[in-house]
């Protein structure tokens, strides 16, 4: 089994027994795959509405809503009034139903939601519907954070996914290493930018001079042309890349610690339970065998009375 089938099995664990049950399949698993022990170890907890939507996924409940998606999308781009508004009346149903069916699904494992966390449910839902790439990670089962939909722009699913290579229609580029599609547009952006010209700083310089000899322009026209090398939009992808690989480490680094001092804390309120438990039974006991030692003083002095009696009748009668 690997890293992703043990993440979707735990995510799928209430979050109040989720710290425990990770340390239970970690030390399962340490002696035969230390680096399966290691990623297992770094699995974040999810966000209590991450859960809903793993319960959810796991059931296949959210293939109506998805599958919705590019319907509405295509309705939107062609302006078409009358199919947008039959397709948003058919939306609210179906994420009406989901996030009724993800509030029983929480209550049924024992940790009912709240109104606040259903409200991100229906959020990531819908941002699963307006966009392909989040689509594809709420149906994954790998979800640790809420979903949102912004405007027009992609979701943001940087950090959204247990294991993020095991979902490449998540990420735009599956072709290396994965990375968020926010940041790839983001490189994108910066390449068209250094790419373009700009018209304020340089047509002054090959229109301006009305007198100058044609022949001294030449080396002001082919300027924009000799800084062209300078941009590499592979470069900046692989960038891109490279800084969100760091990045992504750093933060699985930090989410590992994370847990790691949570599980730490969690052992030692144990053990402290266990102390004040061990405590409470050595006061108990104490206090038993104080009471014991009294009921012996009270009878001992009891029986002292009675052998001073009998010592007094028996020099009495012995008179």
């Amino acid at each position: 089994m690997g890293f992703a089938d043990v993440a979707r099995e735990l995510l799928l664990v209430a979050p109040a027994d989720f710290v425990a049950e990770r340390t239970a399949r970690q030390r399962a698993v340490r002696k035969d795959d230390r680096e399966l022990a290691a990623a297992i170890g770094g699995l974040r907890k999810p966000a209590p509405a991450a859960w809903v939507i793993d319960l959810l996924a796991r059931d296949g409940a959210l293939d109506e809503a998805v599958d919705l998606g590019p319907a509405i999308r295509q309705a939107q781009a062609d302006a078409d009034p009358g199919a947008i508004r039959t397709l948003r009346h058919q939306r609210a149903g179906v994420v009406d139903a989901l996030v009724q069916a993800g509030a029983d699904l929480a209550s049924d494992a024992g940790h009912p939601a709240t109104p606040a966390v259903l409200d991100q449910v229906r959020a990531a839902i819908e941002a699963a519907m307006a966009d392909p790439h989040a689509g594809a990670a709420v149906r994954s089962g790998l979800l640790v954070r809420p979903l949102e939909s912004a405007g027009f722009d992609d979701v943001d699913l940087d950090g959204a996914l247990a294991d993020p290579d095991a979902v490449p229609d998540a990420w735009g580029g599956s072709d290396a290493p994965p990375i968020p599609i926010t940041s790839a547009r983001g490189a994108r952006g910066a390449s068209r930018a250094s790419r373009k010209p700009e018209p304020e700083q340089r047509e002054p310089k090959r229109r301006d001079p009305k007198q100058r000899d044609p022949k001294q322009r030449e080396p002001e026209r082919r300027e924009p042309k000799q800084r062209e090398p300078k941009t590499d939009p592979a470069a900046d992808r692989r960038a891109a890349r490279q800084a969100e690989t760091e990045a992504r480490a750093e933060s699985r680094d930090a989410d590992a610690a994370l847990d790691a001092a949570e599980t730490d804390l969690e052992a030692a309120e144990e053990r402290r339970a266990d102390l004040e438990r061990q405590l409470a039974d050595a006061t108990a006991e104490v206090e038993r065998l104080e009471r014991a030692r009294d009921d012996a003083e009270a009878a001992s002095d009891r029986a002292r009375d009675v052998l001073t009696a009998a010592q007094h009748h028996r020099r009495a009668v012995g008179r």
